[in-house]
């Protein structure tokens, strides 16, 4: 049904004006829907004096918050073409003016690489778009296209700004992502929160991350636990250097 919904919404309106929408009603209800605790927690750990940083912004529901929150700049990287158009679209409305939105896509290599925005269903699935590999296996039919990557190490603005947190959501490429970061991380220890699936991809981030001094944190009964995969399920996490 939901799909069903989405397909007629994308017909009758055009896909630009549903990302709108859908993303103001996203941003308008948000604070109401309790899968998003965990994002408002990470939320409260952002230190509202350093620059943050939202890999992955989509269509900006949850840079919005983000950008709110600060006295300095957020960062929204975002690289598909019909998102990218929504994230201007919400920075206006909202007269978001600390929001730096960079279209381009991260990783571990600077150079042109490939994006799907997936369609299901006949639907366009905005929040399932990636970069085209050989280990991404889900979701390769759709809309494709060639973008820019750069390593987030390389990039002059965030080089020589203070980083004190990292949202990241960016469909099973985050590990690429903190390889190409290692050397902020290493400098600025910012928080990260995180979406990650249970496959290689998560793993790796966990290693990585560990290396670097991060704990890995879930948020259990309003609380910061260590993650214990035995007890906990969930996709959401919580890196903090310690």
């Amino acid at each position: 049904m939901k799909s069903r919904i989405q397909y007629i919404l994308q017909r009758l309106l055009g896909l630009q004006v549903y990302l709108n929408l859908f993303a103001w009603y996203k941003i308008k209800t948000l604070r109401s829907d309790q899968n998003e605790n965990d994002f408002f927690h990470f939320l409260k750990l952002v230190p509202t004096d350093k620059v943050a940083l939202d890999i992955g912004a989509n269509i900006g529901i949850m840079s919005y918050y983000m950008a709110g929150h600060l006295n300095t700049d957020l960062h929204a990287f975002e690289p598909i073409p019909s998102n990218l158009n929504t994230l201007h679209w919400i920075k206006k409305r909202f007269n978001l003016n600390n929001m730096r939105i960079q279209a381009c896509a991260l990783g571990n290599e600077a150079g042109e690489i490939e994006m799907v925005l997936p369609v299901v269903d006949n639907v366009k699935k905005q929040g399932l778009s990636h970069v085209v590999t050989e280990d991404i296996t889900e979701f390769n039919e759709g809309v494709k296209f060639k973008t820019e990557c750069y390593k987030l190490d390389d990039i002059d603005v965030i080089r020589d700004a203070n980083i004190g947190a990292i949202k990241i959501d960016v469909e099973n490429f985050e590990y690429q992502v903190f390889l190409g970061a290692t050397e902020i991380l290493k400098r600025d220890h910012p928080v990260i929160y995180c979406e990650l699936w249970d496959n290689q991809n998560r793993y790796n981030c966990f290693s990585h991350l560990q290396e670097l001094g991060y704990s890995i944190k879930v948020l259990h009964n309003d609380q910061l636990v260590s993650y214990d995969e035995n007890n906990h399920d969930t996709q959401n996490f919580f890196f903090v250097y310690e």
